[in-house]
């Protein structure tokens, strides 16, 4: 069983930037897709970034394009979310997810297998 636990969210003024992390539990991590998604109150979890289990291909929703970087250390077993000049459409929970024995990068969400919990993100106008 792998657990995944973020961390980094908090409230934020338009512009501003964020950096969120997930870490994994277990020893397979590096075999895992990694990824991001959030959920806004009465809308449904959406893809935000996803990265392959090298770190070689990542792929980006097209709303956080040029704003947002995912990354991985496999070594430490931690996934990022590197979040700038961030919107007020951006508040958001956004989990982290893990996608077992995927190497390519997975942007549905029926492809992942464990989520964490969530962190909140705010972002004020």
């Amino acid at each position: 069983q792998v657990q995944l636990v973020e961390s980094g969210g908090g409230l934020v003024q338009a512009g501003g930037s964020l950096r969120l992390s997930c870490v994994a539990s277990g020893r397979a991590f590096s075999t895992y897709a990694m990824g991001w998604f959030r959920q806004a109150l009465g809308n449904e979890r959406e893809f935000v970034a996803g990265i392959s289990w090298s770190g070689s291909s990542t792929n980006y929703a097209d709303s956080v394009k040029g704003r947002f970087t995912i990354s991985r250390d496999n070594a430490k077993n931690l996934v990022y979310l590197q979040m700038n000049a961030l919107k007020p459409e951006d508040t958001a929970v956004y989990y982290c997810a893990g996608a077992r024995s995927v190497f390519s990068v997975a942007v549905s969400p029926n492809t992942y297998n464990y989520w964490g919990q969530g962190t909140q993100v705010s972002v004020s106008a």
